[in-house]
Formats: C-alpha cells, sequence, structure tokens
C-alpha cells in the first residue's frame, strides 16, 4: 500500500458521530464512511477495509478488500462466510473489551454461590427469616479457594487477575502451555495478566479432568471450535468435587449439556452458573430451568453501555497498524477456528 494511498473504510454499524471523528483524525489517508443499515454494491467495490457485525459480501462484491474487522469478540457467527474465508483477507476480532466485565460476573457468580444467593433470593420471596441463618450462610473464605479457568484468553486471564487479588488459587488450561504471554492480542491497559505469570500452574487444554478435580469452580471462558465441542463432559463433571460449580460465559456448545442436567440433578456437582446455552433462547422445556442448583442469565455477561467506544479502541489501534503496515491485532486464525 503506497503511503500516500486513500483507504477507504466502510463502516457496516451505527456508530455515533464522534467516534467517525476520532477514527478520521488518525490519518488524512483514511476516507472513512458508514453506511447502515445497507451497504451498496458501489461503495463496497471500493471498499479495502470493512468494519461490521452481520454484514459480509460475496467475495465477488468487494475485489479491493483487504481486511474485515468484526464487531465481536467470537467468530461463529462469521466463520463460514466465503468472504471470511478468503486466505488474501485479513479478518480481526474485538477480542479484549469483553474482559472486565465478563470477569466481573464470573465473580459475581462465584461469591453468589459462597454466599448461597439463590437461597437468600428465595426466602426474601417468601418473606422468611430462616432459624438458623449462620448455619445456612456462612460461606468458605475466597482464599482458601481454588478457581480453575477453562481457557487463557482475555476473559480468563483478567479473571485470574482479580481472583489473585482477594486470594485464591489460581488454575488454567491452555492451548498451547508454551507461550504463556498474550501477543497480538488486544489488551485493555491495567488489565489482564499479559505475560501469563499469575496461574499457580497452567494445564494442557486436553487435561482439564486433571486440573478439575482441584477446582472449587469451574469457569469456561474457552473459544467455541470443533476442538471444543462437549470439552466439559461427563468426564469432567465425574471428576469435580461434590461441592464445586460450574460457570459458563463462553458457548454453550462447550458444555455438554445433557450431562451438565444429569450432574447437577444427580448432585455429582453442587451448582453452576450457566450464561450461554448449546440452544438459545432456552427453550422452556429444558430441565435447567426447575434446578434449584442453577442460576441462569440471557447470555448478558459481555454486555456493557461503552460497547462500541470500546470497540472503536481495537479499531484504531487496528487501522493504525494497517497504515503503517504492522500485524493486526485479534487475527482470525483459521486453522484453529478463532
Amino acid at each position: 500500500m503506497a503511503e500516500t494511498e486513500r483507504v477507504l473504510v466502510t463502516i457496516a454499524m451505527d456508530f455515533a458521530d464522534e467516534i467517525l471523528s476520532e477514527l478520521r483524525d488518525l490519518s488524512p489517508r483514511l476516507q472513512i464512511e458508514r453506511h447502515f443499515p445497507h451497504v451498496s454494491h458501489d461503495v463496497m467495490a471500493r471498499t479495502e477495509v470493512l468494519y461490521t457485525s452481520g454484514y459480509f459480501p460475496e467475495p465477488e462484491q468487494a475485489p479491493k478488500l483487504r481486511w474485515i474487522q468484526l464487531h465481536t469478540a467470537g467468530v461463529n457467527h462469521a466463520i463460514n462466510h466465503a468472504i471470511v474465508q478468503a486466505e488474501d483477507i485479513v479478518v480481526t476480532s474485538t477480542s479484549g473489551i469483553h474482559a472486565s466485565n465478563m470477569a466481573q460476573y464470573c465473580l459475581m457468580a462465584m461469591l453468589m454461590f459462597n454466599y448461597r444467593m439463590r437461597l437468600a433470593f428465595d426466602l426474601q420471596g417468601r418473606a422468611e427469616w430462616p432459624a438458623d441463618s449462620h448455619a445456612l450462610f456462612t460461606p468458605i473464605d475466597m482464599d482458601l479457594q481454588t478457581v480453575g479457568i477453562v481457557g487463557y484468553g482475555s476473559i480468563g486471564r483478567e479473571l485470574a487477575r482479580i481472583c489473585a487479588a482477594i486470594g485464591m488459587t489460581v488454575l488454567a488450561t491452555k492451548r498451547d502451555i508454551s507461550r504463556t504471554e498474550e501477543s497480538n492480542a488486544f489488551i485493555m491497559p491495567g488489565f489482564g495478566d499479559p505475560t501469563g505469570d499469575i496461574p499457580d500452574r497452567i494445564y494442557p487444554a486436553n487435561t482439564i479432568t486433571s486440573m478439575a478435580k482441584d477446582c472449587d469452580y469451574l469457569v469456561v471462558t474457552v473459544p467455541h471450535t470443533d476442538d471444543t465441542e462437549h470439552l466439559v463432559d461427563d468426564e469432567v463433571f465425574a471428576a469435580m468435587k461434590e461441592s464445586a460449580v460450574l460457570v459458563n460465559v463462553s458457548r454453550g456448545a462447550v458444555v455438554d449439556e445433557k450431562a451438565l442436567i444429569t450432574a447437577l440433578s444427580s448432585e455429582v456437582i453442587a451448582g453452576a452458573v450457566l450464561d450461554v446455552f448449546e440452544e438459545e433462547p432456552l427453550p422452556s422445556a429444558s430441565p435447567l430451568w426447575n434446578l434449584d442448583n442453577v442460576i441462569i442469565t440471557p447470555h448478558l455477561s459481555g454486555f456493557t453501555r461503552d460497547y462500541h467506544k470500546k470497540a472503536a479502541q481495537v479499531f484504531k489501534a487496528n487501522l493504525r497498524r494497517y497504515l503503517d503496515n504492522d500485524s493486526l491485532l485479534n487475527q482470525l486464525d483459521r486453522a484453529i477456528g478463532y
């Protein structure tokens, strides 16, 4: 790319004018245009950079396209589109911007079980004060408990940071344990564990069962790929403590839901906090709704009122790199699926 060449950047999102101005201020070489909710064929034919959530042109409609920046951290909704599979097009995500609020959700989930808040809410609904609240509600100090994090990406690393800060023992699984640092990934300043030094032990991804047996909480943050489909299964549940709690904020299909229901119903594990499910919305007929050792939330752990602004931070960082011909952050590795 010539240093003086203009770059048409098409924003297929409802970004505010303020964000567009910030992007335009990066360089006079950038021609930033917002086209939402529709992108015309003429515009797409001239576009070099596309920022998108759900719009994906056919390859023949985008002859000049060189980079797609997704508005999401996950790529499952995009991976099967032909334009995303095109080897000459770089695809990047917003991975990293959800780390703080999703990690806080996971901490909340663990604390809710430790303090038996589900029971407290039930008693409140009945206007009932228990006879022996000390026996019912005395928790185990969090600094005496162990969290096992399945998938040591941006969310897992931020969860490790805040769990370590309150004294918990931190274990984690990682696909490649030879590289503990977080390279070429977007990291919110001051958050996470970029060097991978926090966990007391890091396990290979295929040894999750070995890690699970030592955990009071097993928190699933790994992406959903063919390799992670039903990664948490009946073997993992059998290895967990009877007092252990599962927290899933990744994707529903990473956990074998039938095996989970069996484990919860038969009290193989103590409970679960579930924000994601194999089928969403969770069908009303699902047994999960009727289990009193389950807390269900409607895929909300990644919500933030500043989503657009945070996503724009990733895009700005990548636009600078693109103009300088540097490697982009959060690049999709098509071989592994994220």
